[in-house]
């Protein structure tokens, strides 16, 4: 547990731990399961809003932010603290950051450990202010690529009790992300609980949507094709929800502070080769000069993806519904 969740004026959080470790049939040599506590959401009681008032919500990522505000509509005053095509692994808060935090009736993170800045935001902002984790209630996983990496264990970036972050790389996590956020703001605004409710209902309806769309357009791959390299572990809900394997990742684990090694690298490059994976997916935020190295050393593509962030308003991936569509598209395009 970080130690800023003890400090937050009674609220319980466990921020970040997972659930479970959890091994799927699509995963190589997954993990075995292990039971650990997982992200729960706080206690929330109504704020007093004066006037035309808003809520004032702060969310950490332009994912979660995207989110937020398809639930909470209008009715809300929304800030997001991480600037689009920022990588929320490397992110370091600015003063006004933490006067955001302060002002805010809540703050929407993504938990299961992502927001590594926070501890730090939350003691500049010196404020008691609700965290609420949309992570919460969904069984991490622990991917291929991140089990057989060697990691220091001095390395503050590595948490071997807990799982993938990246939950939003399955609509049906993100299912859970609009129930939790629904239930938080309709417990701190109760005046506007009819109105998130039916926003959680029309955009859960459109998460479907793009599940089964998701289902229809990984069918064009053959399941002998379904293997993912990527530039760190970012795909490990993907793959279970799809029927994809994990096969490796070129930077450790979860975050893209790691460095790997040039025996990970070896290795990499030999599964590549074995497998015969065709492309490796890549952030757009990224510096893909390591990368770029791998696809030379096997003749392989590199295809750009969306991993941490939404882009810009008006591009490929201004929401997270488009989020998820380019890069499906992206991937069996390259794997096709």
């Amino acid at each position: 547990m970080q130690r800023w969740a003890l400090r937050l004026v009674g609220f319980v959080l466990v921020l970040p731990l997972a659930l479970g470790l959890v091994g799927c049939g699509s995963l190589l040599e997954a993990a075995p399961p292990e039971e650990v506590a997982p992200d729960v959401l706080p206690a929330l009681t109504a704020v007093s809003l004066s006037g035309q008032e808003r809520l004032r919500v702060v969310a950490t990522t332009s994912l979660v932010a995207d989110v937020v505000q398809q639930v909470g509509g209008d009715t809300i005053d929304l800030r997001v603290l991480v600037p689009l095509g920022a990588d929320p692994h490397s992110f370091t808060p600015a003063p006004q950051d933490a006067a955001a935090v302060a002002n805010a009736h809540v703050v929407f993170i993504n938990g299961a450990g992502l927001e590594a800045f926070l501890e730090k935001l939350l003691e500049s902002a010196g404020a008691q202010v609700p965290i609420v984790p949309v992570s919460a209630g969904i069984m991490l996983l622990e991917g291929v690529a991140h089990a057989e990496m060697d990691v220091e264990p001095e390395d503050p970036e590595h948490h071997p009790h807990e799982g993938d972050p990246h939950t939003w790389f399955s609509p049906r996590n993100v299912e859970r992300w609009t129930q939790n956020i629904a239930e938080s703001l309709s417990a701190l605004d109760p005046a506007h609980a009819a109105d998130y409710a039916a926003n959680a209902t029309a955009y859960t309806e459109e998460l479907e949507a793009l599940d089964l769309w998701i289902l229809d357009q990984v069918a064009q791959i053959p399941p002998a094709k379904r293997k993912l390299v990527t530039d760190h572990t970012v795909f490990t809900y993907f793959a279970e929800a799809y029927g994809f394997e994990q096969l490796g990742a070129i930077i450790p684990g979860y975050s893209t502070l790691a460095s790997p090694s040039a025996q990970d690298l070896a290795r990499l490059e030999d599964a590549i080769r074995e497998f015969d994976v065709p492309a490796v997916f890549v952030g757009v935020t990224l510096n893909p000069s390591i990368a770029a190295q791998v696809a030379q050393d096997t003749g392989v593509r590199l295809v750009p993806v969306y991993q941490g962030s939404l882009s810009e308003a008006g591009g490929p991936a201004d929401t997270y519904l488009a989020f998820m569509r380019y890069n499906v598209n992206a991937i069996v395009d390259g794997l096709r």
